[in-house]
């Protein structure tokens, strides 16, 4: 049996008569979960150290960029020859592009040989262009001249290159398809220009195919999951201001701001949040139908710069964004109709932030308070998401093992070379996978860690006003957010490691299961009989029921980590027992309180998802260098970095509520049905016959 919880954080007689001279939670403490602090710290060794590896073999150069024929990525300045412009892949035989097009074919487009370019060529309309290869040897041009005479040399070429040319052998290659840049590849277009064809046989050149093959040979590959993985993460990459401004900031200036309405304006802050939740969701499936070109003519489209306005590209992107905006179609639905559901209910929820209001305003630190973990956090995602950049485009650059023709004439040896002349490919091996899981997972741990330690602070805090009475009297320390981080810190970083080890593992192992059910579900092997299903069904939302119920007892547990000092295992025990006994009383009072919360956090999170999606539309993001893919994913961490951000601050109401409820629990259990501590200010509200009953129906 628990003793009282009174003789442990305040200053009054404990059950043996004795008196505590303490003082508010300065009893006698000692360090708990020692050895799951030692492991968070070896975890986040091991970070570094992952992280170092990525930074060391990676280059984010290679999510946006191709490959040249000598194994370059396009856009490194480093390359030789340097290529820092050159950002565009273009294949210059398009005999090899058409060979790796065919359905059994062997030979495979990343064999033909390509080099990195300004621009995708054009045929002239009344002569035949030439595209040269890299001007070396007897070539005596700077990479500069051969940008400016538009990649053509081939007047200085001597009558054995004219012939291996003319055998689309090199140096140089006709320009007889036109090309246009399909996210930094210059994807050829099936319909060769007349006037470049009837030059090209009238100089005796050998065949070229015309088959529309020409044409989907590239765009396959440019649509191939692995590439559009890697545009994605190159989409975070480029939106960095977006992640600062939509991420970062603009949640912090939201939060702060409902924090202080909440202070002074808590009658209508629940009718403010349900209107303002609706219109934001609406406006934000709103903008997903306009990018996925429901609404409008603001589709978003794979092709970079100027082009034929009739000639259309679609993308893995596009489909993507319109499975989005069909998911969120169905979410805002769900949630317009859950919140009008709940309006009869409002008023409860005005009476539960009553009391958030009152110590909030008692404790005015608290506001200020959550800048101190979101100033931590903002520092270690700069870190993380550089790392991650890197850690996804760490594969090894390996030469392909080809038995195709692939001959080409060499400017330095001056003879056409077959061998050694496939082309090269990124190798990625397992382990790299495994460092990314890890990374993902190192996020998560940190993420939830912050956040309990947070939830921590606030929760010691405001059990110090409470068992103080509410007064400002000496039993409260000075500064009561620091006196509490003093003792996290101090005795009970092990314990909120644990906690937040628990939530990622169990996260994590949902994931995993996830990604299982994705795969049986493409593969067509999830259970077809009516009990297999049932059990099927019935199991996802087991999980999902206990990953509620470790989320919920995780907080309370920081409550009573923050009260008692008890490991964390512990003060889990304490708290689901105090909730058990008291389950009549606090139950609808948490969960109308918290979907009020949940939707706070929501309007944070989609005010940063709409604001990404105007910050994104710009013409900085939709066109040369910075262009992105899609908004799908920078929007979605947007949304995640302000519901982080949000959960950070709205934990300051959160924490103190459920603080405050499981105080007075407590203390009620402690004196037959009466509360002696509460404050004044809360007995207004949770003292009140009236009050209670409406509460506790």
């Amino acid at each position: 049996m628990r003793g009282p919880l009174g003789a442990v954080i305040g200053r009054y007689p404990s059950s043996d008569g004795s008196t505590q001279v303490g003082g508010i939670i300065r009893h006698n403490r000692k360090c708990r979960d020692v050895a799951f602090l030692v492991i968070f710290i070896a975890f986040w060794v091991a970070m570094v150290v992952n992280s170092s590896f990525g930074f060391n073999k990676g280059n984010p150069l290679r999510l946006t960029y191709g490959l040249d024929y000598k194994g370059n990525v396009c856009g490194d300045r480093h390359a030789h020859p340097g290529l820092r412009e050159l950002e565009l892949t273009y294949w210059l035989n398009p005999n090899q592009v058409y060979l790796s097009g065919l359905k059994n074919g062997q030979f495979k487009l990343a064999n033909a040989r390509s080099i990195c370019l300004l621009d995708c060529p054009i045929p002239s309309e009344d002569a035949l262009n030439w595209v040269c290869d890299y001007p070396e040897g007897e070539i005596r041009l700077s990479v500069d001249d051969w940008i400016d005479r538009n990649y053509d040399y081939f007047e200085f070429l001597t009558p054995e290159m004219r012939n291996t040319s003319l055998q689309l052998q090199g140096p140089c290659y006709p320009v007889i398809f036109p090309s246009v840049n399909v996210y930094w590849r210059c994807q050829y277009v099936a319909r060769a220009s007349n006037v470049s064809m009837r030059h090209w046989q009238q100089m005796g050149g050998v065949n070229i195919n015309e088959d529309i093959i020409i044409d989907k040979s590239i765009h396959r590959s440019i649509n191939a999951r692995s590439s559009v993985l890697k545009r994605y993460v190159a989409d975070i990459e480029k939106s960095w201001p977006v992640l600062i401004v939509c991420g970062g900031l603009l949640p912090l200036f939201v939060s702060v701001i409902w924090l202080l309405l909440i202070r002074h304006f808590v009658a209508a802050m629940p009718w403010i949040t349900v209107a303002l939740f609706n219109i934001l969701i609406i406006a934000v499936t709103m903008f997903y139908y306009l990018k996925a070109g429901w609404i409008g003519n603001d589709a978003i489209s794979p092709i970079i710069g100027a082009h034929d306005p009739y000639y259309h590209v679609f993308g893995r992107e596009l489909n993507h964004l319109r499975a989005a905006a069909v998911l969120m179609t169905f979410i805002m639905v769900v949630s317009i109709l859950t919140s009008i559901a709940i309006v009869h209910r409002i008023l409860m929820a005005t009476s539960v932030l009553k009391v958030a209001a009152k110590v909030i305003g008692e404790v005015q630190a608290l506001i200020i308070f959550p800048v101190m973990p979101y100033a931590i956090l903002g520092i270690f995602y700069m870190f993380w998401f550089a790392a991650a950049f890197y850690l996804f485009s760490s594969g090894q650059i390996v030469q392909n093992n080809c038995n195709s023709n692939c001959c080409a004439y060499d400017l330095v040896s001056k003879r056409v070379n077959c061998d050694r002349c496939c082309g090269y490919s990124i190798h990625y091996t397992p382990h790299i996978s495994i460092a990314i899981f890890f990374h993902l997972f190192g996020c998560y741990w940190a993420t939830q860690f912050f956040i309990a330690c947070s939830s921590t602070v606030i929760a010691g805090s405001v059990a110090s006003y409470y068992w103080a009475r509410g007064e400002t009297s000496p039993e409260i320390p000075f500064l009561p957010v620091f006196s509490s981080m003093k003792q996290l810190i101090r005795y009970s970083l092990g314990s909120v490691a644990l906690g937040s080890l628990v939530l990622s593992f169990v996260e994590s192992v949902r994931f995993i299961l996830e990604s299982i059910r994705r795969k049986l579900k493409v593969a067509n092997t999830t259970p077809e009989s009516c009990m297999g299903k049932t059990a099927y069904h019935t199991s996802r939302f087991c999980y999902q029921c206990i990953e509620w119920i470790i989320r919920s007892v995780n907080r309370n547990a920081y409550i009573m980590i923050a009260i008692t000092g008890k490991s964390f295992c512990r003060a889990s025990a304490i708290a689901t027992e105090l909730i058990i006994s008291n389950i009549l009383r606090i139950g609808r009072v948490n969960v109308i309180g918290d979907v009020i919360l949940y939707l706070g956090k929501l309007c944070v999170s989609l005010s940063s998802a709409l604001f990404a999606f105007l910050m994104l539309d710009t013409h900085k993001y939709r066109s040369a260098h910075n262009k992105i893919s899609s908004p799908l994913l920078p929007v979605l961490v947007c949304w995640a970095l302000g519901y982080v951000v949000a959960t950070l601050f709205f934990a300051v109401v959160e924490m103190s509520i459920d603080a405050i409820i499981l105080s007075f629990c407590q203390d009620s259990e402690e004196h037959q049905g009466t509360a002696q501590y509460a404050p004044p200010l809360l007995m207004e509200t949770l003292g009140d016959q009236n009050e209670m009953q409406r509460l506790t129906q």
